[in-house]
């Protein structure tokens, strides 16, 4: 039998980007001779991302519509016309067995094309609330593969399938790399470690507010690991100059910063947070209000409700300093917090999307 080819789309941030990389890795375990080709978006993360990890891309010429008159809505018609020709051919040359979409403005006309030419096609969705991209291929792919409950108003209820998000799978092992994590990021290794997560690209208000509290930090005797993102890095490097304090623009090393941290503050995308309850550390999260309905809050009050984490909105953000510096002077409630965040994880979920993938090949 000829070795499967996959093609994979997804990206322009780290929430569509890692869950792709995450069911590629799956499968190259089940079907080691398998051939992988991933489309992107020109000039988004994924097109440094996806290689780093090993993996052909192709790009195409595709941004989002905007819903004020810009420059790129008026050549909207032409990227997304020229995209679809791409993808077309990248179908044809590629011959792929099954075309997988995690979001993102490229996995659009990839899926559409596959779609065209009746190759088997699953989306996997991350968030509560789905994208734009994801709602419009969900009509016709065969199979969606999603993390929350309800979604039957987005999707067709016959399509979907509860599976979780994919996850880094050296993740499931931060326990064993305390050690290797604090050597790697050069900590002292009997101060209480901070992580700042702002997603990707990092997160404004949340860097504000860490900038804000700087002194605050010291007085606590804290040390923090901080990705302010690359839309951020040149405006917040200079903190690099304090002691405790050491700002990455992005960390490639994830599995042994979590390894190395005692609390996160994070963001509250959908991977983000599937990735916290297998970390299973104490968790303050930030949601960004800036985001289709809301569904980054919605995110973090499902783990709040079940007291796996504390949810602080950026409109609550005054009374940052007394909630966080409860927060770690009470070891018990680090200890709860942490239990409970790791009761709500779903670890075979990279298995379960995979396993349907399987399905539909052998169908």
């Amino acid at each position: 039998m000829k070795p499967y080819n996959i093609l994979i789309s997804g990206g322009g941030t780290g929430g569509h980007i890692y869950p792709a990389l995450a069911i590629a890795n799956e499968i190259k375990l089940r079907y080691p001779d398998a051939n992988f080709l991933f489309v992107g978006a020109k000039d988004r993360m994924e097109m440094e991302k996806v290689p780093q990890a090993g993996y052909d891309i192709k790009g195409l010429w595709i941004s989002g519509f905007h819903r004020k008159l810009t420059l790129d809505n008026i050549s909207f018609p032409f990227k997304l016309t020229s995209s679809l020709l791409k993808a077309r051919n990248i179908i044809n040359n590629f011959k792929p067995d099954i075309v997988i979409g995690t979001g993102g403005f490229a996995s659009g006309p990839t899926l559409i094309m596959a779609q065209k030419k009746g190759i088997p096609t699953l989306i996997q969705e991350q968030n509560s609330f789905p994208g734009i991209t994801n709602k419009l291929l969900g009509k016709k792919v065969d199979k969606i593969c999603v993390a929350y409950d309800n979604l039957e108003r987005f999707f067709p209820v016959d399509k979907i399938i509860k599976t979780g998000n994919p996850v880094r799978q050296d993740l499931l092992y931060i326990h064993t790399k305390v050690d290797q994590g604090k050597s790697h990021f050069k900590l002292d290794h009997k101060k209480q470690t901070i992580l700042v997560l702002g997603g990707s690209l990092g997160a404004r208000r949340i860097n504000q507010l860490i900038e804000e509290n700087l002194d605050f930090f010291k007085t606590q005797g804290v040390q923090i690991i901080w990705q302010c993102g690359k839309l951020y890095f040149n405006e917040y490097k200079k903190h690099n100059d304090l002691d405790f304090v050491q700002v990455h623009e992005f960390i490639n090393t994830m599995d042994l910063a979590y390894a190395a941290t005692d609390i996160i503050i994070s963001r509250s995308g959908a991977s983000s947070v599937s990735e916290l309850c297998i970390v299973g550390k104490p968790v303050v999260f930030i949601p960004s209000p800036n985001v289709a309905e809301d569904h980054q809050t919605k995110n973090a009050k499902s783990i709040s409700d079940q007291h796996g984490a504390i949810l602080l909105k950026e409109t609550d953000l005054d009374t940052f300093a007394i909630v966080f510096e409860t927060l770690l002077k009470d070891k018990g409630k680090q200890t709860h917090l942490a239990e409970n965040i790791k009761e709500l994880a779903l670890p075979g979920a990279t298995n379960a999307i995979v396993n349907e993938i399987e399905k539909l090949l052998n169908s």
